[in-house]
């Protein structure tokens, strides 16, 4: 059966949305947003078919709609935010793909009939200091085998598609650039570990999965084809999101002691600032270096801002369950999530007060 997708969620319908995602939140942040059905909502909204273009089943949303549904749906649920951002990931390297693959993944992926992840940061972030490469894929007989190990995969338990980067290597066993594959999680020789417990979002379920002689069910771009970088916008919209999110305990808490007024007030302008400058590079393209100092805004921003919900929020939030307790741990997966040498080099000094 053919699936329309309804509009891309905005104003009233995001609104909607974000209140059902809020109200499974706690649910989501324990169970994972697969299982309470938090991903399920997004895509029965239109959410998931924006990324998508109309000819692989999807609504083509603008980048600017994109961004104001990420900010979003993270200041109201960032284990699901999360989860999105690797369900993104893992659509836009499947887009690069052949006709006959997008068919066979994109309108089931459209619809929310199933869900993906990626795991790409043993070619990105993880674990490239190594001398050898941690997945290697060997081709026999046409025919792909994927050996190693996928050190960070969110809901890697929870989805039935992974796509995943590997370094190809002929049969001289020398290396060659990445191939990017989709394999099935229920394969033979694909062993997934118990979800990790984290400082916050262990409902994201992330997980690592080995791979041993594993045969993917699709491969994705050609080992020409340059491979995913760190640090996109869409980290920068999370932030936002995350810091809207403390900002809106830091609001209530003003109404009862004017002289927290001003601080909700100049906190609020900055955010305003990254977020107007956030639309703006979504709209007409963005450097890597002006890209990566609006990440180290919005990082920065984020940790001082659930930082000041926490103080106003004096002894109370800092008891487990309340919304500034989780937050400010949350605050701190901005630190190591997906950072470019330079935004982490940059924190680093700012923690230090040395000149960058």
């Amino acid at each position: 059966m053919t699936f329309f997708p309804p509009p891309f969620p905005t104003s009233s319908s995001l609104a909607e949305l974000c209140e059902e995602i809020k109200t499974i939140g706690a649910y989501t942040r324990e169970v994972g947003p697969w299982k309470s059905g938090a991903l399920s909502k997004i895509a029965a909204h239109g959410g998931l078919a924006g990324w998508i273009q109309k000819d692989d089943g999807g609504t083509e949303a603008s980048e600017k709609a994109i961004m104001e549904l990420l900010i979003a749906v993270a200041s109201n649920c960032l284990t699901t935010a999360l989860a999105l951002t690797q369900w993104v990931s893992a659509v836009r390297i499947l887009s690069r793909a052949s006709q006959e693959t997008r068919i066979r993944f994109l309108p089931e992926l459209a619809a929310g009939q199933q869900f993906t992840t990626v795991g790409i940061s043993q070619l990105t972030t993880s674990q490239r200091h190594l001398d050898s490469p941690v997945l290697t894929a060997t081709q026999i007989n046409n025919k792909w085998s994927l050996m190693g190990r996928c050190p960070w995969v969110t809901g890697a338990d929870s989805v039935a598609t992974l796509v995943t980067g590997a370094i190809s290597i002929n049969s001289k066993k020398t290396q060659a650039t990445p191939h990017f594959f989709v394999l099935e999680t229920n394969s033979s020789g694909v062993k997934i570990g118990p979800p990790m417990e984290l400082l916050a979002l262990t409902g994201s379920r992330t997980s690592s999965i080995e791979l041993e002689h594993v045969s993917p069910v699709a491969e994705i771009a050609s080992k020409h084809e340059s491979g995913p970088q760190t640090g996109g916008l869409g980290t920068t919209a999370l932030a936002i999101g995350s810091t809207r999110a403390s900002l809106a305990i830091l609001e209530q808490e003003s109404l009862r002691r004017g002289q927290l007024k001003p601080i909700f007030e100049e906190l609020e302008k900055e955010v305003a600032v990254i977020e107007s400058m956030l639309f703006q590079f979504a709209e007409k393209g963005i450097d890597t270096q002006k890209r990566n100092l609006l990440r180290q805004r919005a990082n920065t921003l984020v940790t001082r801002t659930a930082q000041a919900a926490l103080t106003a929020s004096k002894g109370a939030g800092f008891v487990k369950g309340h919304p500034a307790e989780h937050l400010i741990r949350e605050s701190m997966f901005y630190l190591v999530w997906s950072c470019p040498q330079s935004v982490t080099e940059s924190l680093l000094c700012d923690f230090a007060g040395l000149e960058k």
